[in-house]
């Protein structure tokens, strides 16, 4: 069930869905452009503080838990109810520390690298439709414009590896660039396999395109999610989605064996807690643009309202995996991680997108 949405009639009769807005759930659209200003402030205060909170929550915490539970081990468990109370020392601990600055370090470039690769992430949540109203904005090139945004994390990668004036902060930089274009081509390929369905770049259209069950087998509805209809792309877009994002065994550009952190080498204090901050941010960025075209966004069973709540586990989900996958993969060499990304995701990218339309052809 997806949330409640309104339907723009075309002039050839067809319809299109604009997603359910904070602005008509509030009554503050009848006040004209202020009162969308205010709504628009609203939802985008509200959709930060979910996803910081989130990040807050997984990186001292979760991440921990989640490892341990999967290697045997006990994690943190003394601070509060299991251990929770780590996220509160955590902060404190490192936003206390002294941000020592580099001598050789080229200043703005290094100042703003940090505020790129977190910056970058939550712009991408302005077009991710998360239900029960929480919709920033759904432009005609939504699954492009997140594309690009999460790619400008890249240059924030590249910038903090280059001015920090660290050798191994350089080739981490260099790493976290080769490795991205690597696998962000068959990112973007695969994703354009689920517009071939969908027939748009929408967001709010590419979940719409789901809502429709695909078949039902004794008595159970089976929805249409393009995970269910094309799990070939799913996977290679999962597969490409974690190299993206960068987590074990896909962190070369860090590699603390080899590199001692690569680009975040330098960093400390706050600026380092930026850093950290947006590689989880990216991490659920990346589980929100999967759930978005592959899982039926903020569909689930129950009334609308419960829209966010779907989209939130969905996310959690991904990010579940993501752990795993930490915990059972042995980081591979980036030379093989680069070989893999060109001569192995790329091929089959295009062998799915070709299939794809082939299909979508005969159908249509």
């Amino acid at each position: 069930m997806t949330a409640a949405a309104t339907y723009l009639p075309l002039q050839n009769g067809e319809t299109v869905l604009l997603p359910e807005r904070l602005a008509d759930l509030t009554g503050l659209g009848e006040f004209g452009v202020a009162g969308e200003l205010l709504a628009a402030f609203v939802a985008a205060f509200i959709v930060a503080n979910i996803m910081l909170a989130m990040t807050g929550v997984a990186g001292p915490w979760a991440k921990r838990k989640i490892t341990a539970a999967f290697t045997d081990r006990i994690a943190v468990n003394h601070l509060g109810p299991g251990g929770i109370l780590i996220i509160v020392a955590d902060s404190v601990r490192l936003l206390s520390k002294e941000n020592i600055i580099p001598e050789n370090a080229d200043r703005p470039a290094y100042d703003l690298a940090p505020i790129v690769i977190a910056g970058s992430a939550l712009l991408g949540f302005a077009v991710i439709p998360m239900g029960s109203g929480i919709h920033l904005a759904d432009p005609e090139v939504g699954l492009a414009f997140v594309f690009a945004v999460a790619g400008i994390a890249s240059i924030g990668l590249m910038m903090a590896g280059y001015a920090s004036g660290n050798k191994y902060s350089m080739l981490g930089g260099l790493r976290a660039v080769a490795q991205n274009i690597a696998y962000e081509i068959p990112l973007v390929v695969t994703g354009m396999s689920v517009v071939l369905f969908a027939g748009s770049l929408q967001m709010g259209t590419i979940v719409e395109a789901q809502a429709e069950p695909l078949v039902t087998i004794a008595g159970v509805t089976i929805p249409s999610w393009f995970a269910l209809v094309n799990p070939f792309a799913f996977v290679l877009f999962l597969i490409a989605n974690f190299a993206e994002v960068g987590r074990n065994p896909f962190d070369m550009p860090e590699a603390p064996a080899e590199l001692i952190a690569g680009y975040q080498t330098e960093y400390s204090s706050v600026y380092f807690v930026l850093v950290y901050l947006g590689e989880f941010l990216h991490i659920f960025l990346g589980g929100a643009i999967i759930a978005t075209i592959f899982l039926g966004g903020p569909a689930g069973p129950g009334p609308a309202e419960l829209g966010i709540v779907w989209f939130l586990i969905k996310i959690w989900g991904v990010f579940l995996l993501t752990q795993w996958l930490r915990s059972a993969i042995p980081r591979v060499r980036i030379d093989h991680l680069i070989e893999i990304g060109w001569k192995g995701l790329l091929v089959l990218a295009f062998a799915n997108l070709f299939l794809t339309a082939a299909i979508v052809g005969v159908i249509a």
